[in-house]
Protein backbone atom coordinates (compact mmCIF):
# COMPACT_ATOMS: atom_id res chain seq x y z
CA UNK A 1 0.00 0.00 0.00
CA UNK A 2 1.47 3.68 -0.79
CA UNK A 3 1.68 5.95 2.02
CA UNK A 4 -0.27 8.66 1.95
CA UNK A 5 1.40 12.35 2.25
CA UNK A 6 1.75 13.42 5.79
CA UNK A 7 -0.24 16.27 6.80
CA UNK A 8 3.04 18.19 7.93
CA UNK A 9 6.49 18.53 6.65
CA UNK A 10 8.23 20.05 9.56
CA UNK A 11 10.95 20.43 12.31
CA UNK A 12 9.84 21.03 16.10
CA UNK A 13 11.05 20.74 19.03
CA UNK A 14 10.17 19.09 22.00
CA UNK A 15 11.08 19.33 26.16
CA UNK A 16 11.97 15.66 26.66
CA UNK A 17 11.03 14.82 30.16
CA UNK A 18 13.14 12.62 32.49
CA UNK A 19 12.73 8.54 32.25
CA UNK A 20 12.12 8.43 28.57
CA UNK A 21 14.74 7.69 25.96
CA UNK A 22 14.71 10.00 22.60
CA UNK A 23 13.18 6.92 21.01
CA UNK A 24 10.19 7.11 23.36
CA UNK A 25 9.85 10.63 22.50
CA UNK A 26 9.64 9.66 18.68
CA UNK A 27 6.92 7.38 19.74
CA UNK A 28 5.05 9.57 21.06
CA UNK A 29 5.11 12.28 18.68
CA UNK A 30 4.14 9.62 15.70
CA UNK A 31 0.62 8.19 17.73
CA UNK A 32 -0.04 12.69 18.15
CA UNK A 33 0.67 12.95 14.65
CA UNK A 34 -0.68 9.90 13.20
CA UNK A 35 2.12 9.73 11.38
CA UNK A 36 4.88 7.03 10.82
CA UNK A 37 7.52 9.27 9.67
CA UNK A 38 9.08 11.28 12.69
CA UNK A 39 12.91 11.14 13.39
CA UNK A 40 15.04 12.83 15.89
CA UNK A 41 18.08 14.44 15.34
CA UNK A 42 21.08 13.92 18.26
CA UNK A 43 20.25 11.73 21.42
CA UNK A 44 19.53 12.79 25.18
CA UNK A 45 20.20 10.03 27.54
CA UNK A 46 17.27 9.04 29.33
CA UNK A 47 17.96 10.69 32.84
CA UNK A 48 18.33 13.71 30.63
CA UNK A 49 15.86 16.68 29.95
CA UNK A 50 15.52 18.99 27.21
CA UNK A 51 15.66 20.22 23.64
CA UNK A 52 15.14 17.28 21.66
CA UNK A 53 14.87 18.59 17.75
CA UNK A 54 12.42 16.10 15.74
CA UNK A 55 11.02 16.04 12.30
CA UNK A 56 8.02 15.08 10.85
CA UNK A 57 7.21 13.83 6.75
CA UNK A 58 10.01 15.61 4.42
CA UNK A 59 11.61 17.06 7.30
CA UNK A 60 12.83 13.70 8.54
CA UNK A 61 15.36 13.97 5.18
CA UNK A 62 17.05 16.95 6.80
CA UNK A 63 17.62 15.51 10.13
CA UNK A 64 21.14 14.36 9.35
CA UNK A 65 21.80 17.47 7.55
CA UNK A 66 21.47 19.57 10.83
CA UNK A 67 25.19 20.48 11.69
CA UNK A 68 23.82 21.37 15.67
CA UNK A 69 27.53 21.85 16.18
CA UNK A 70 26.68 23.31 19.87
CA UNK A 71 25.02 22.38 22.77
CA UNK A 72 24.15 24.27 26.28
CA UNK A 73 23.25 22.51 29.46
CA UNK A 74 22.39 23.13 33.09
CA UNK A 75 24.29 20.37 35.05
CA UNK A 76 23.93 19.40 38.34
CA UNK A 77 27.63 17.63 39.29
CA UNK A 78 28.01 15.77 42.83
CA UNK A 79 31.25 15.31 44.23
CA UNK A 80 32.53 12.54 46.95
CA UNK A 81 31.73 9.44 44.46
CA UNK A 82 32.45 7.74 41.25
CA UNK A 83 29.92 5.61 39.11
CA UNK A 84 29.73 2.97 36.46
CA UNK A 85 28.09 4.85 34.31
CA UNK A 86 29.54 8.74 35.41
CA UNK A 87 25.64 9.80 36.33
CA UNK A 88 23.65 8.55 39.16
CA UNK A 89 21.90 5.63 37.35
CA UNK A 90 25.31 3.69 37.86
CA UNK A 91 26.79 1.67 40.65
CA UNK A 92 29.41 3.61 43.17
CA UNK A 93 32.96 2.55 42.08
CA UNK A 94 34.82 5.00 43.96
CA UNK A 95 34.69 7.38 47.10
CA UNK A 96 36.85 9.79 49.11
CA UNK A 97 36.01 12.71 50.99
CA UNK A 98 34.99 16.23 49.82
CA UNK A 99 37.60 19.09 49.97
CA UNK A 100 35.76 21.90 52.27
CA UNK A 101 36.76 24.48 49.93
CA UNK A 102 34.49 23.16 47.14
CA UNK A 103 30.98 24.42 49.43
CA UNK A 104 32.57 27.60 48.49
CA UNK A 105 31.36 29.47 45.64
CA UNK A 106 34.52 32.19 45.00
CA UNK A 107 36.37 28.59 44.76
CA UNK A 108 34.03 26.80 42.63
CA UNK A 109 33.58 29.69 40.70
CA UNK A 110 36.97 30.03 39.91
CA UNK A 111 37.27 25.96 38.82
CA UNK A 112 34.37 26.13 36.85
CA UNK A 113 36.01 28.93 34.89
CA UNK A 114 38.42 26.86 34.30
CA UNK A 115 36.97 24.24 32.46
CA UNK A 116 36.78 26.48 29.24
CA UNK A 117 39.05 25.22 26.35
CA UNK A 118 40.13 22.41 23.77
CA UNK A 119 40.96 19.09 25.63
CA UNK A 120 40.98 14.73 24.83
CA UNK A 121 38.02 13.67 26.23
CA UNK A 122 37.43 9.51 26.93
CA UNK A 123 33.91 9.10 26.57
CA UNK A 124 31.76 7.50 28.74
CA UNK A 125 31.95 3.17 28.93
CA UNK A 126 27.98 3.20 28.93
CA UNK A 127 27.31 5.24 25.54
CA UNK A 128 26.28 4.74 22.18
CA UNK A 129 29.61 4.73 20.49
CA UNK A 130 30.30 1.53 18.39
CA UNK A 131 32.87 -0.40 18.96
CA UNK A 132 33.03 -3.20 16.69
CA UNK A 133 29.82 -3.23 15.77
CA UNK A 134 28.25 -2.95 19.05
CA UNK A 135 27.17 -0.39 21.22
CA UNK A 136 29.43 0.51 23.97
CA UNK A 137 27.01 0.79 26.83
CA UNK A 138 25.50 -3.49 25.72
CA UNK A 139 29.05 -4.70 25.96
CA UNK A 140 29.62 -2.49 29.62
CA UNK A 141 26.11 -3.84 30.72
CA UNK A 142 27.69 -7.15 29.81
CA UNK A 143 30.32 -6.92 32.28
CA UNK A 144 33.04 -6.45 29.21
CA UNK A 145 35.58 -3.65 29.49
CA UNK A 146 35.10 -1.26 27.47
CA UNK A 147 38.16 0.91 26.51
CA UNK A 148 37.48 4.21 24.48
CA UNK A 149 39.60 6.28 22.56
CA UNK A 150 39.83 10.11 23.40
CA UNK A 151 38.41 12.71 20.98
CA UNK A 152 39.00 16.12 20.94
CA UNK A 153 36.47 17.84 22.21
CA UNK A 154 36.12 21.67 22.72
CA UNK A 155 33.94 23.37 26.03
CA UNK A 156 33.24 26.79 25.14
CA UNK A 157 31.66 28.25 28.05
CA UNK A 158 31.43 27.11 31.93
CA UNK A 159 29.63 29.09 34.87
CA UNK A 160 28.98 28.28 37.93
CA UNK A 161 25.09 28.56 38.68
CA UNK A 162 24.74 27.41 42.27
CA UNK A 163 26.20 25.62 45.22
CA UNK A 164 24.79 23.17 47.50
CA UNK A 165 26.21 21.68 50.77
CA UNK A 166 24.11 19.22 53.09
CA UNK A 167 25.78 16.61 55.15
CA UNK A 168 29.34 16.59 53.64
CA UNK A 169 27.82 16.22 50.30
CA UNK A 170 28.69 19.14 47.82
CA UNK A 171 26.54 19.74 44.61
CA UNK A 172 27.40 22.35 42.15
CA UNK A 173 24.63 23.72 39.24
CA UNK A 174 26.53 24.43 36.12
CA UNK A 175 26.54 26.17 32.66
CA UNK A 176 27.91 24.39 29.98
CA UNK A 177 28.02 25.34 26.54
CA UNK A 178 29.82 22.49 24.51
CA UNK A 179 31.37 21.05 20.89
CA UNK A 180 29.31 18.25 19.24
CA UNK A 181 30.39 14.89 20.57
CA UNK A 182 31.30 16.08 24.55
CA UNK A 183 29.58 14.08 27.13
CA UNK A 184 29.55 16.18 30.08
CA UNK A 185 29.35 12.86 31.93
CA UNK A 186 32.90 13.18 31.05
CA UNK A 187 33.37 16.53 32.00
CA UNK A 188 32.23 15.69 35.75
CA UNK A 189 34.11 12.33 36.00
CA UNK A 190 37.82 14.01 34.69
CA UNK A 191 37.19 17.32 36.98
CA UNK A 192 36.43 15.15 40.42
CA UNK A 193 39.62 13.17 38.87
CA UNK A 194 41.97 16.43 38.62
CA UNK A 195 40.42 17.68 42.20
CA UNK A 196 40.99 14.01 43.65
CA UNK A 197 36.97 13.54 45.12
CA UNK A 198 35.40 11.83 42.50
CA UNK A 199 32.18 13.42 40.93
CA UNK A 200 29.06 12.34 38.64
CA UNK A 201 26.51 14.23 36.91
CA UNK A 202 23.07 13.71 39.48
CA UNK A 203 20.62 16.03 37.23
CA UNK A 204 21.10 17.32 33.30
CA UNK A 205 18.88 19.61 31.27
CA UNK A 206 20.26 20.65 27.38
CA UNK A 207 18.91 24.41 27.55
CA UNK A 208 19.90 24.31 23.38
CA UNK A 209 20.97 22.49 20.28
CA UNK A 210 22.65 24.15 17.88
CA UNK A 211 20.58 27.49 17.58
CA UNK A 212 17.60 25.84 19.22
CA UNK A 213 16.65 26.91 22.65
CA UNK A 214 13.86 25.35 25.28
CA UNK A 215 12.23 28.60 24.32
CA UNK A 216 11.40 26.80 21.04
CA UNK A 217 9.94 23.63 22.63
CA UNK A 218 6.61 22.11 23.16
CA UNK A 219 5.95 20.02 25.76
CA UNK A 220 4.81 16.46 25.43
CA UNK A 221 1.05 17.41 26.69
CA UNK A 222 0.75 20.17 24.36
CA UNK A 223 2.14 17.90 20.84
CA UNK A 224 -0.18 15.26 22.41
CA UNK A 225 -3.44 17.86 23.03
CA UNK A 226 -2.55 19.91 19.38
CA UNK A 227 -1.00 17.39 17.03
CA UNK A 228 -0.39 19.16 13.50
CA UNK A 229 -1.39 22.08 14.58
CA UNK A 230 0.45 22.18 17.88
CA UNK A 231 3.18 21.66 15.19
CA UNK A 232 2.76 24.09 12.60
CA UNK A 233 2.05 26.70 15.46
CA UNK A 234 5.92 26.07 16.70
CA UNK A 235 7.95 24.56 13.30
CA UNK A 236 11.29 25.70 13.23
CA UNK A 237 12.41 27.56 10.42
CA UNK A 238 14.59 25.14 8.64
CA UNK A 239 16.77 27.33 6.43
CA UNK A 240 17.80 29.19 9.77
CA UNK A 241 18.50 25.56 11.26
CA UNK A 242 20.53 24.57 8.40
CA UNK A 243 22.66 27.59 8.53
CA UNK A 244 23.09 28.13 4.22
CA UNK A 245 22.40 30.85 2.08
CA UNK A 246 18.86 30.86 0.27
CA UNK A 247 18.25 30.24 -3.49
CA UNK A 248 14.93 31.35 -4.31
CA UNK A 249 13.38 29.72 -6.75
CA UNK A 250 10.89 30.59 -9.27
CA UNK A 251 8.12 28.61 -10.25
CA UNK A 252 9.62 27.14 -13.29
CA UNK A 253 12.56 25.93 -11.26
CA UNK A 254 10.61 24.56 -8.48
CA UNK A 255 9.59 22.23 -11.33
CA UNK A 256 12.48 20.89 -12.53
CA UNK A 257 13.98 20.73 -9.13
CA UNK A 258 10.79 18.68 -8.00
CA UNK A 259 12.59 16.18 -11.11
CA UNK A 260 16.21 16.18 -9.70
CA UNK A 261 17.23 18.28 -12.20
CA UNK A 262 20.40 20.64 -12.14
CA UNK A 263 19.73 24.56 -12.09
CA UNK A 264 22.37 27.15 -12.69
CA UNK A 265 24.08 28.52 -10.42
CA UNK A 266 23.84 32.03 -11.24
CA UNK A 267 25.87 34.70 -9.72
CA UNK A 268 25.43 33.75 -5.94
CA UNK A 269 28.97 34.29 -4.22
CA UNK A 270 29.54 30.36 -3.55
CA UNK A 271 32.47 27.91 -3.84
CA UNK A 272 32.46 24.43 -5.21
CA UNK A 273 30.71 21.90 -3.12
CA UNK A 274 29.04 24.56 -0.82
CA UNK A 275 25.39 23.89 -0.36
CA UNK A 276 22.52 26.33 -0.47
CA UNK A 277 18.68 25.90 0.48
CA UNK A 278 16.01 25.85 -2.34
CA UNK A 279 13.20 28.17 -1.55
CA UNK A 280 9.61 29.21 -3.08
CA UNK A 281 6.87 31.00 -0.85
CA UNK A 282 8.17 30.10 2.76
CA UNK A 283 8.91 26.31 1.77
CA UNK A 284 12.00 24.68 1.31
CA UNK A 285 12.24 22.58 -1.49
CA UNK A 286 15.78 20.88 -1.17
CA UNK A 287 19.10 21.41 -0.51
CA UNK A 288 21.20 21.56 -3.90
CA UNK A 289 25.55 21.16 -4.27
CA UNK A 290 27.40 23.71 -6.32
CA UNK A 291 28.95 21.75 -9.16
CA UNK A 292 31.05 23.19 -11.36
CA UNK A 293 28.41 25.74 -13.03
CA UNK A 294 25.09 24.49 -11.89
CA UNK A 295 23.11 23.20 -8.41
CA UNK A 296 23.24 19.67 -8.82
CA UNK A 297 20.62 18.24 -6.11
CA UNK A 298 21.79 16.67 -2.82
CA UNK A 299 18.43 16.62 -0.89
CA UNK A 300 15.20 16.50 -2.57
CA UNK A 301 12.26 17.72 -0.74
CA UNK A 302 9.00 17.10 -3.60
CA UNK A 303 6.52 18.51 -1.34
CA UNK A 304 8.48 20.87 0.47
CA UNK A 305 9.14 21.64 4.28
CA UNK A 306 7.19 24.30 6.17
CA UNK A 307 8.33 27.47 7.98
CA UNK A 308 10.88 29.26 6.18
CA UNK A 309 10.84 32.72 7.28
CA UNK A 310 13.25 35.00 5.33
CA UNK A 311 13.37 37.11 7.74
CA UNK A 312 15.78 34.54 9.48
CA UNK A 313 17.28 32.98 6.39
CA UNK A 314 20.83 34.28 4.15
CA UNK A 315 20.22 34.97 0.35
CA UNK A 316 22.66 33.37 -2.20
Amino acid sequence: MKRRPSAVNALFAVDKPCGMTSHDVVGVARRALSERAVGHAGTLDPDASGVLVLGVGQATKLLGLLTLETKAYEASIRFGCRTTTDDAEGAPVAIAPVPSALADHEAASTLVGSLPGDVDQVPPAYSAISVAGKRAYDLARQGEEVMLAPRKVSILRAELLSVASYDAIVTWRVFLEVSKGCYIRSIARDLGEDIGCHAHICGLRRVASGSINQDLCLSLEELQAGGVQAVRDAMIDPVAALGLPVRELSAQEQVAAAQGKRLARGPEPLSQGDHVCLVRQGQLYGVWEVRGSQLACATNLVRGVEGVRYGSARKS
